[in-house]
């Protein structure tokens, strides 16, 4: 799955590191005398980068903790994948490859996350559709070819895109809760869970550590980020939320504490994108035009559910701001920031008084 929305975690002074099963621990003399804090970070989930931040009294025991919310990161990762097959697996792919063929059966995990995305794209009406896999492919592909070789960098056919969004009707996906399938009618859709499958495996993932009796974690993947209770200390975790002008001297665009189940993520487009004929086209396509969308720099969202977050954040970049400014006053404990291409801000009601560094 490619899935590229970033921002950044801010992570003290480091004193020693090690490789343990793949996972590279730094240590850092903060919190308790009796813990120590550790950073774990991996590049081969859901390629991206995933950071966890935890306490813990030795390397080991925190090399446990991090290992487990890495097997079920791995796990949904191969649940949720659209590229890539995976022996004794099926998953989005698979569900995919039998678009109009016959039902696929599949775990549960994959039931749970489409039903979400489903009620979320009534919830955003239809700005955030997995449905819409035949037309991000055609932007996809041309997106990866511009990438590696510009000289050869063209958008899609118009006509292509047009009829590829013929195939977008989310009521063509059926799911039998009893037989745990999932069949797509229209033998030309193909699901992309690229606005929720993220957000959503962050939630259940931190959900399930919650239950094995961890605390006191962070979790990035790729720049979603959530938290399981508070720093060791019981201060809040403070994140700077990355400068969408990557030219720019100046890193963060503002620092935001956030507490015991809280998250943040931040849709741009100035991480995946191509350019053609002078013009950035970033990877966020707005289901309405069928092209990019171009509104903003990024929207950041901060809530208490990673999948929503992640949605949200994809909703509202492709709103234009009154709408998203709308969208989140109707909704308890979501706040969003706007940044615009001149580098201003904007803000949701609750924002600053909430979450900004004081």
């Amino acid at each position: 799955m490619k899935i590229r929305k970033y921002l950044s975690v801010i992570v003290p002074g480091l004193l020693f590191t090690a490789l343990i099963a793949g996972i590279i621990l730094y240590r850092s003399q903060t919190g308790p005398a009796s813990l120590n804090r550790y950073t774990a970070t991996f590049l081969d989930v859901f390629d991206t980068r995933t950071e966890i931040v935890g306490f813990a009294k030795s390397k080991d025991e925190f090399a446990k903790n991090a290992q487990l919310i890495k097997d079920e990161l791995i796990r949904y990762n191969k649940l949720y994948d659209i590229y890539n097959d995976y022996p004794g697996v099926n998953n989005i792919k698979t569900i995919n490859d039998n678009a109009g063929i016959k039902p696929v059966k599949v775990d549960p995990d994959i039931i749970s996350l489409i039903e979400f995305s489903i009620d979320t794209y009534y919830e955003t009406d239809g700005a955030v559709n997995i449905a819409l896999g035949s037309v991000l492919s055609l932007w996809h592909k041309e997106r990866m070819i511009g990438m590696d070789d510009p000289d050869r960098a063209k958008l899609p056919d118009d006509d292509m895109l047009r009829e590829a969004a013929l195939h977008t009707d989310i009521t063509d996906i059926v799911i039998d809760k009893e037989n745990s399938t999932v069949f797509l009618k229209d033998p030309d859709m193909s699901l992309d869970v690229g606005s929720t499958g993220k957000g959503y495996a962050v939630q259940r993932v931190l959900e399930y550590a919650r239950e094995k009796g961890l605390d006191n974690i962070l979790l990035s993947l790729g720049g979603n980020i959530s938290c399981i209770g508070t720093r060791i200390d019981g201060t809040c975790f403070r994140l700077g939320i990355q400068n969408p002008d990557m030219d720019s001297d100046e890193q963060y665009v503002e620092m935001v504490d956030i507490n015991d189940g809280e998250c943040v993520v931040s849709s741009g487009d100035y991480q995946r994108y191509y350019y053609v004929d002078g013009v950035r086209y970033c990877h966020i396509i707005d289901p309405e035009t069928l092209y990019p969308a171009d509104g903003f720099a990024s929207v950041s969202i901060i809530t208490d559910d990673s999948g929503l977050a992640d949605s949200y954040s994809t909703a509202l970049y492709t709103m234009i701001l009154e709408d998203g400014l709308e969208f989140v006053g109707k909704r308890d404990n979501v706040e969003a920031m706007w940044i615009m291409h001149d580098g201003t801000k904007k803000y949701s009601e609750g924002f600053i008084e909430k979450y900004v560094k004081k």
